[in-house]
């Protein structure tokens, strides 16, 4: 294999699929990523074996092959080199010399015929969406994903592709964010599946504001072709999550009592500040909704107390809610809305929290103390 490439190119293949690379891993191969030219162009791919990524760029190909070269060393290399360009040649030994100005490497690789062959789709169920609408809605649900092990259903974002909408959920028990887009779906292309963190991780750093997202599903697996006018596509495909994700419907309050308009980025930073009192015993805020004003009041017995006043419009009957404050936060974080409105039942019963959009988001209460 031979070709010449610019600095930029190689970067940004490299940086597309790079993360997907685990530090600690049994199986050499798996260190490396694969090195297919051909027709003009330079195709990277990297697997964990779990989730597969693979990006084309372009490059000057003089003889085409295959090989697999250590995917840290080499982007650390190519991304200090001070040359704009790189002339790249792997020999009949998996030896990658990279000549680039007045320097030159050599890497040891290993042979293409180890590295694991890309999973191949037998159904085509498929559905595209705008990357926009689809970065945002992992936004707005992928921090309630559970780290809990034992509960693995809840370690991904559930998606439901149905009745012309797709649905993403996620929860952790404590908490649950849901979001739902129209979508054109065809009748065959229904259906339901869980991707797991470390793919939506991934998705959460590639998906750009432009372009197109096309997801395709079968039963254990799934794909996310990413495309954009300036960009090579990056393909995304991942296992997935196993079992039958629980019927999150039910844990969401039917009808709720009193509902409050808050200034988003004012009740966020209120939050933020209150927070910095709580400790990992004493990790709840108590929330005060009086006639046309909020209290937000933290007391630590080993840090101290705090207390924020906030002016609002409201005219309901009193109410005090205790929450863990990274659970308002995150969601407050996640949205871009002016307004958000919080809508409560009583001191003990979930609050859920909306926007102007279809968006929703339930947290459990702690016990006021």
């Amino acid at each position: 294999m031979k070709l010449t490439i610019a600095k930029e190119q190689m970067i940004n293949g490299l940086q597309a699929v790079q993360n997907v690379v685990s530090a600690r891993t049994t199986l050499p191969i798996l260190s490396n990523v694969l090195l297919r030219a051909s027709e003009q162009h330079l195709e990277f791919t990297a697997t964990d074996l779990d989730v597969t990524i693979s990006c084309a760029v372009e490059a000057k190909i003089k003889t085409p092959g295959a090989a697999t070269v250590p995917v840290k060393k080499l982007f650390g290399i190519v991304r200090e080199l001070a040359a704009l360009e790189l002339d790249l040649e792997v020999d009949d030994k998996n030896i990658c010399a990279i000549h680039a100005g007045s320097s030159f490497y050599k890497i040891h690789g290993l042979s293409a015929d180890e590295f694991p062959p890309m999973p191949q789709f037998k159904e085509d169920k498929k559905v595209v969406v705008p990357q926009e609408t689809f970065k945002g809605m992992m936004r707005k649900t992928s921090f309630a994903i559970s780290n809990d092990e034992s509960r693995y259903v809840l370690n991904g974002v559930f998606i439901s592709l149905k009745d012309h909408k797709m649905t993403m959920v996620a929860t952790d028990g404590r908490r649950l964010a849901l979001v739902d887009e129209e979508v054109d779906i065809a009748e065959k292309n229904q259906g339901e599946f869980i991707i797991p963190t470390k793919t939506v991780l991934e998705l959460n750093r590639l998906l750009q504001e432009k372009g197109t997202v096309e997801v395709r599903y079968a039963e254990n697996q799934a794909s996310f072709t990413l495309k954009d006018e300036k960009t090579s596509p990056i393909l995304v495909i991942t296992k997935l999550v196993e079992g039958n994700y629980p019927n999150y419907r039910q844990v969401i309050p039917a009808e709720t009592k009193e509902r409050v308009t808050l200034v988003r980025e004012e009740f966020l930073h209120a939050l933020r500040r209150a927070e910095i009192m709580t400790t990992e015993k004493s990790n709840s805020v108590k929330l005060s909704f009086t006639n046309n004003k909020l209290e937000i009041t933290v007391n630590s017995p080993d840090v101290g107390e705090a207390k924020e006043t906030m002016a609002l419009n409201y005219k309901g009957r009193e109410i005090t809610i205790a929450f863990n404050p990274k659970y308002v936060i995150d969601p407050l974080n996640a949205l871009t809305h002016d307004e958000v409105f919080l809508e409560l039942i009583d001191d003990l019963s979930p609050g859920v929290l909306k926007i102007n959009g279809p968006f929703l988001y339930v947290v459990m209460p702690m016990r006021l103390t």
